[in-house]
């Protein structure tokens, strides 16, 4: 491209009627791609502003065209016959003859230097694909920037896929003011401010203009689109109709082309130029949520007229046509439907009659992943199933909503969510395995061995994230249930929550006893992945009745266990196995034995019981810094040659003055019954709690919870 100084612009390119936002990398790239090359397609999704960007892009570079740049707009064009015809037209040049008219078009180009920019190629992709090559071939000078829905096909043609706008993550919270930094934001904040003169975005609103444009994917049309209902409606009325976004959003640009006018009508061109087979699969792919992989296109959507062969195939059209975007993650490739297209497919499976057909098909896929996720967990692929299931979470909510609202299909939900147990944990979706418990459970009442499973779940699952005042009731219908169904696993499950329901009561000799029945049973059973969810709390147990030789035997079980099975979960958790390699001795008669903490001492952890971190920070020769969390009233004060800090009583203030086997006697407190346990041992403590702190470095991460403390 060569410099033709100050002179005017030669084309037709239209003048900008609003703001260009955004997209400063993608013009950069088009820029250079330009620079480099002669063929450049803008593929994307309906909507997403491949034409915007190509009139920017091409308005940049006008001066840089000595014969000028031209648009030739095709979205009204039908007959490919009269492509040649239309771009000579739009070029200004005299009428082609009848025949050969590329090849005179050629001749008339000849010797020109020139940009063509041809808009909305999806239709008329083979005439494109033959006049640009011929064009190309021809006429030296000549540059294309050609917009379509699918890529042209055409040797030396370089593709820039267009996104769409930039969008802050859901799970981090937004700063105030920060909205700007954002393309959507940024351009829903102006044509709102055009609709609705003095419209800002503010701290009030910033969250709900997110969602909105979340919900809308970033998608500019559908932005613009609901933007200009902020005249009839206020922000948190246009999010909650969403729901029917293709009926919102119908109130475009009069002047605009009829399929840019609508959202709906955005979306139905592109269906429209699918063949019945990949409109067929795109409307059984809607099933899906926050995308899927070839093999469960293939188990769910096959058919027989979609043959499992097939689908391959069939996928990749419909990313050529950007009705899919492909995302490579760890060398394995998935794909994903934006909510718009998905939304438009699901329409149409429920126009057909089969949405219940395929969902059930969906749910089915999940239901049986979740099953082997139980099934393999406790080896050595639990770092690739925490990523997978992470992959895989808004299906498996897809599969388990589709449970809760089909009639006669709650029972199935108790078992994925059941089956989930370990990820609800590791992960900490507490919260939402409780959620989706507690409806399956309601929806399916009886007894059955799912239920009472889910049961035991539900309170061990509340236990963690509760205490054992509100997992009581759970677990004791589930070892009623479990005793009279005669399940043996149920029993022992119950048996290992009771026991660490009394660790969290400080009853520690109760718990002893009922931890070391569960290991009886779960040993009884082969039941490894009980087993060691029994050593994981046996050997603190043990440490705090002061027998710190069977805690470190018991760890070392645990760490022959977990290195039989080639696991690392219950490996980067054993206490008992923390206090051999810290040297970890009994204090004295009736004392709990503090660990002595080695170098690089980490930070406490706080979902579980006791981690390795813990034990290490329990005693040192430098202090615990930080708080520490513990009940209400509670509070610590370090005590001398930097071992762990001593927490006071509860209600009296004052510190303890005596530690025995059975618990912590308060200084003035009452001398008669069990003495009260020590503060900073319940359920809502730091010594209590544990987690997987190295295995969290492999795998993704929980939501973040306030640290307690760490070493110096």
């Amino acid at each position: 491209m060569a410099g033709a100084g100050l002179r005017q612009p030669v084309g037709n390119l239209p003048a900008d009627v609003t703001s260009f936002v955004g997209r400063r990398r993608e013009v950069t790239e088009v820029k250079r791609l330009l620079s480099t090359g002669r063929l450049v397609t803008l593929t994307g999704t309906g909507g997403v502003g491949k034409t915007r960007l190509a009139l920017h892009v091409a308005a940049d570079l006008q001066r840089a065209f000595t014969d000028g740049v031209w648009l030739v707009e095709l979205a009204q064009l039908r007959d490919p016959a009269l492509l040649v015809h239309t771009v000579a037209a739009a070029l200004k040049l005299a009428d082609l003859p009848g025949s050969g008219p590329a090849a005179v078009l050629a001749g008339q180009l000849k010797g020109k230097q020139l940009l063509l920019v041809l808009d909305n190629c999806e239709h008329l992709l083979d005439a494109c694909a033959v006049l640009a090559e011929t064009l190309l071939r021809a006429v030296p000078g000549l540059r294309i920037l050609a917009t379509s829905r699918q890529t042209l096909g055409v040797t030396g043609e370089h593709i820039e896929a267009v996104p769409p706008l930039s969008l802050p993550d859901p799970d981090t919270p937004l700063p105030p003011g920060a909205a700007a930094r954002y393309e959507a934001l940024r351009l829903f904040a102006e044509r709102a401010a055009a609709a609705v003169p003095g419209f800002t975005i503010t701290a009030d609103n910033q969250t709900t203009i997110t969602w909105i444009c979340r919900r809308l994917d970033g998608i500019p049309l559908a932005i613009e689109l609901a933007a200009v209902r902020l005249r009839a409606l206020s922000p948190d009325q246009l999010l909650a109709r969403l729901d029917d976004g293709y009926r919102l959003l119908t109130t475009g640009s009069r002047a605009a082309p009829p399929r840019q006018q609508t959202l709906r009508a955005a979306v139905e061109w592109s269906f429209d130029l699918c063949s019945p087979t990949e409109r067929s699969l795109w409307a059984r792919l809607s099933v899906f949520a926050g995308g899927f992989d070839l093999e469960a296109a293939e188990q769910v959507c096959a058919g027989d007229d979609l043959p499992p062969g097939a689908i391959l195939d069939l996928v990749a059209q419909l990313v050529d046509k950007s009705i899919l975007s492909r995302v490579e993650q760890d060398s394995q490739v998935r794909y994903e439907l934006l909510e718009t297209i998905r939304q438009y497919g699901y329409e149409r499976l429920r126009e057909q009659g089969e949405h219940t057909t395929y969902q059930r098909r969906h749910r089915d896929r999940y239901a049986r992943l979740a099953a082997r996720f139980m099934a393999e967990f406790f080896g050595p692929g639990q770092l690739a199933w925490f990523t997978r299931l992470r992959q895989e979470h808004a299906n498996l909510r897809a599969a388990l909503d589709f449970c809760l609202t089909e009639p006669g299909e709650a029972e199935v939900a108790l078992r994925i969510a059941v089956d989930l147990r370990v990820y609800w944990h590791a992960t900490g979706f507490l919260s939402e395995g409780r959620s989706w418990l507690d409806r399956a459970l309601a929806l399916a009442p009886g007894v059955t061995p799912a239920r009472v499973r889910a049961l035991w779940v539900d309170g061990w699952l509340t236990l963690i994230q509760s205490g054992p005042d509100h997992a009581t009731a759970l677990l004791e219908e589930a070892g009623r249930v479990g005793r009279r169904l005669d399940d043996r696993l149920v029993l022992a499950d119950t048996t290992l929550a009771s026991g660490v329901a009394a660790m969290y009561r400080g009853d520690v000799r109760l718990a002893t006893g009922l931890l070391d029945d569960a290991l009886a049973r779960y040993r009884a059973l082969d039941n490894p992945l009980g087993t060691a969810a029994t050593l994981i709390q046996l050997p603190l147990a043990a440490a705090l009745v002061g027998d710190a030789d069977r805690a470190v035997a018991l760890g070392e079980e645990l760490q022959a266990l977990s290195e039989a099975h080639d696991e690392r979960w219950y490996r980067a958790t054993d206490c008992g196995a923390s206090a051999s390699r810290c040297g970890g001795r009994a204090t004295g008669p009736g004392r709990a034995p503090w660990p002595r903490r080695p170098s690089g001492c980490s930070v406490l952890s706080t979902t579980g019981s006791a981690s390795p971190a813990a034990w290490r920070c329990w005693r040192g020769s430098r202090p615990l810094t930080g708080t520490t969390t513990a009940r209400p009233g509670c509070s610590a004060r370090p005590r001398p040659s930097g071992r762990r800090p001593e927490p006071r009583c509860p209600g009296s203030g004052r510190w303890p003055a005596t530690t025995t086997s059975a618990g912590t006697r308060c200084a003035g407190g009452s001398a008669s019954g069990r003495s009260r346990p020590l503060a900073g041992t319940g359920p809502n403590s730091t010594w209590s709690k544990w987690s997987p702190t190295r295995w969290r470095r492999s795998s993704p991460p929980p939501p973040r919870r306030a640290r307690t403390g760490r070493c110096r």
